[in-house]
């Protein structure tokens, strides 16, 4: 699909539709549903997904030649940004599946298109409902969409599987349920990312309530220059500069997290003296500011810095006197 054959009401709906949470009505109702929402909306959800997946790899994760279920695929923009990250031949068979056979065919079909010769097969009931080890659970923006009876399918499913690379909105109360998640798991699984501690999610500790664990990628610079983007964001509502997400990704294996750093969470606050920040490490949650005059190569790497924000602090109080990027956050 082309941008001039984009079906404006279509994604209108949509976009109302997802606003609105679980329901009845049918997400999906044509291909060109698919394809509309693939070219704009899924593609945005793609960036998010290549931040997340850069991140894996600067810690050193990789699929190891996993087989891989995107489940509650839509359009399945999850399982391309991941083939594309390592190649298609990092991995095994790619299962697809969703409530909608429509959306099922679309993302089998787009995954083949992007991988000619891919082993590519929807999730049949037998294999959902059964005990054979998942090798990469992909999960993408399902919290919004997840009806009561869904969670104890999904909660199977993660029991199966040996690597979860799950990726949400960035809202508040998304990044909460998310939390709760890791909390729910964190003895079954190895926390890769996005956490550098492995107790007891710091979110969750008394006084926290108004925190949450978020994080923004960025968007390709280029389509501020691009009038169908533009026109896309005016009509959806959305600011093209704000890509704001939450994430977590789980392995069975051992990860070496690197020792005695913290994560900025959120966006770091530049003011004329300091910069702000919310830090999240082994002591916990802490607001942090950064002086300019005292540190200012790291004032300055904070502002420009756009992956993830990993260092290992040295501080006096809530004032950071100097901080160090791991080589391999």
């Amino acid at each position: 699909m082309s941008w001039d054959e984009l079906d404006w009401p279509a994604l209108d709906r949509l976009r109302a539709r997802f606003l609105a949470g679980p329901g009845s009505e049918p997400y999906w109702r044509s291909r060109s549903d698919l394809a509309s929402y693939d070219l704009t909306f899924g593609e945005r959800i793609g960036w998010k997904w290549d931040q997340v997946l850069r991140e894996l790899r600067g810690r050193g994760w990789s699929p190891r030649g996993r087989a891989v279920l995107d489940w509650g695929c839509g359009s399945g923009v999850a399982g391309r940004r991941l083939l594309r990250a390592w190649g298609a031949e990092a991995f095994g068979p790619l299962r697809v599946w969703d409530h909608s056979p429509l959306a099922i065919d679309f993302a089998a079909a787009s995954a083949l298109r992007d991988f000619p010769g891919l082993d590519v097969r929807p999730a049949t009931a037998a294999f959902l409902a059964g005990d054979e080890p998942i090798g990469i659970l992909l999960l993408s923006h399902v919290l919004n969409e997840l009806a009561p009876a869904a969670w104890a399918e999904l909660g199977r499913l993660i029991a199966r599987a040996d690597a979860v690379l799950w990726v949400e909105p960035g809202t508040r109360d998304v990044s909460r349920r998310l939390g709760a998640e890791r909390e729910r798991w964190r003895e079954r699984f190895s926390l890769v990312a996005p956490c550098t501690i492995a107790g007891a999610c710091p979110m969750f500790a008394a006084g926290q309530d108004r925190h949450w664990c978020h994080f923004f990628a960025p968007p390709p610079a280029e389509i501020f220059a691009d009038s169908r983007w533009v026109r896309f964001g005016q009509r959806a509502g959305i600011d093209l500069r704000s890509l704001p997400y939450c994430f977590l990704a789980l392995d069975r294996t051992a990860a070496a997290d690197p020792a005695g750093t913290s994560r900025v969470i959120g966006r770091v606050e530049h003011f004329k003296p300091y910069a702000r920040l919310l830090s999240c490490g082994p002591e916990g949650l802490a607001e942090l500011q950064v002086p300019r005059r005292g540190a200012p190569a790291l004032y300055k790497e904070l502002e420009r810095q756009r992956g993830p924000l990993v260092y290992r602090w040295r501080r006096d109080g809530n004032q950071v006197i100097a901080g160090e990027m791991p080589r391999n956050p």
